[in-house]
């Protein structure tokens, strides 16, 4: 947007053009009530007094950059090669607009097609569409998708898929005929699934669950798939995509749908979004799939070219017939996943999945050992883990640790009222030893 000054003789020359004498005259015609009074908003300012204030503004927030953090929960500070700024900040690429003339955008189009290729590689699955919004929004439209499918009326929903995606999924459904289950976690933290078979009745369209899930821990879904599909319904796995690069894809596991937040690959946190939601699912659900899909194909003179296809987007066909009607996706982040993905590569991806791990088995290994903290789900994790404590509550540990430039980690009590006395914990492979030493020692000092 361009910065247009206004002197006052342009205002008087545009009043004057109107037919009025001040400002105050523009506005009669607005009733009384309507308008607003006293906003006291200060007189405008230059340019340089405009850009020192908001330096100080800006200083007065704590970030990645200066503290040194251990959270998670969903959104995760990892490194990001230099490639992924020099790539994404190409104007051909941050100004693109939709690429519905195939023909000017052959850029664009390639970029998501090898997005949706290496998407669909590394969860196993057959296609995948050009991202959605997040990853909450991926999981709601994968819900939507199996309502629509099945036609049957109910979702089970593990309770250790990340909380904000379970409430964007009531969202989504609000209103409707549609209802939305639950099923418990177990003592080991994982899904409860003797809860499972007594909830998987002729009605479920669609089992969701989450691996890494929102408490860390890395599930063993054998045989899930099997019981899901014998009662007529979907298997729907929410997967951290990084985690992929050392532990089974959700094709592996035998899901229909594969979603998640993309974040993790080479996308800033930038105060919680924007995100990536990726989707792919099994070829047999491809005329399902919500938003765009890019294909590739020959132009008139058997040169490789590429286009939108398949489309069952609400733009494109009637809107009672169409899929969803989810109208865009995140081009310019999923084109940096791309990149990150094409840079890390297969070896490069499961290094920094163990890093992940080794850091995070670290750090739970330590804090276990002061007293006062306890681990109280000792399955395998990965990035993070819940932490309990036993004498100081969750929310003094963390103004305590922020007061040394430390963020310990999330509250879990907002989200399970059960884990209230606990935090989880994230290490990324950011964080080096003597980091996770500083950390250890400040918990053991505050415990």
């Amino acid at each position: 947007m361009n910065y247009l000054p206004l002197t006052e003789t342009d205002r008087q020359e545009m009043l004057a053009d109107l037919g009025v004498k001040n400002f105050e005259d523009l506005i009669r015609v607005i009733p009384e009530k309507l308008r607003l009074k006293d906003l006291n908003l200060p007189s405008g300012t230059n340019e340089l007094d405009l850009t020192r204030e908001l330096r100080e503004l800006s200083a007065g927030n704590q970030s990645t950059a200066q503290a040194l953090s251990f959270l998670g929960g969903g959104y995760y500070e990892h490194f990001i090669p230099s490639i992924i700024n020099h790539v994404i900040s190409r104007s051909e690429f941050y100004t693109a607009y939709t690429p519905y003339q195939a023909e000017a955008s052959q850029g664009t189009l390639q970029t998501i097609f090898e997005y949706q290729s290496m998407i669909a590689e590394l969860t196993g699955m057959d296609i995948s569409n050009a991202s959605n919004y997040d990853g909450a929004s991926a999981t709601a439209e994968a819900a939507l998708l199996a309502l629509r499918h099945t036609g049957r009326n109910k979702v089970l929903v593990a309770r250790t898929l990340h909380p904000e995606y379970r409430e964007t999924i009531r969202t989504y459904c609000f209103g409707s005929h549609f209802d939305i289950v639950d099923v418990p976690f177990d003592a080991a933290g994982k899904l409860d699934q003797a809860a499972l078979v007594s909830l998987l009745k002729d009605d479920v369209a669609a089992l969701i669950v989450a691996s890494p899930n929102f408490l860390g821990l890395v599930e063993d879904f054998e045989g899930v798939a099997k019981k899901v599909h014998d009662a007529g319904a979907l298997f729907i796995m929410s997967v951290n995509p990084l985690s992929l690069g050392l532990f089974k894809s959700p094709g592996e596991w035998g899901a229909d749908i594969a979603v998640g937040e993309g974040q993790s690959l080479g996308i800033p946190m930038s105060l919680g979004g924007p995100g990536l939601g990726f989707f792919a699912v099994k070829k047999e659900l491809l005329r399902k799939i919500p938003g765009r899909l890019v294909g590739m194909t020959k132009d008139r003179n058997g040169h490789r070219c590429f286009a939108l296809t398949l489309q069952a987007r609400e733009q494109h066909i009637r809107r009672e017939k169409a899929g969803s009607n989810i109208c865009t996706n995140h081009a310019l982040l999923a084109l940096a996943a791309s990149v990150y993905l094409a840079a890390m590569g297969k070896e490069g991806l499961r290094k920094v999945a163990e890093y992940n791990v080794r850091s995070s088995v670290y750090l739970r290994e330590q804090l276990a050992k002061i007293k006062g903290f306890e681990v109280p789900f000792k399955g395998s994790v990965f990035n993070e883990f819940v932490l309990k404590s036993a004498k100081k509550s969750p929310t003094e540990i963390v103004q305590k640790l922020q007061a040394q430039n430390i963020f310990a980690g999330l509250e879990l009590g907002e989200f399970y009222p059960e884990l209230k006395d606990s935090l989880l914990v994230c290490a990324t492979e950011t964080k080096t030893k003597a980091e996770l030493d500083r950390f250890i020692d400040a918990m053991r000092a505050v415990s």
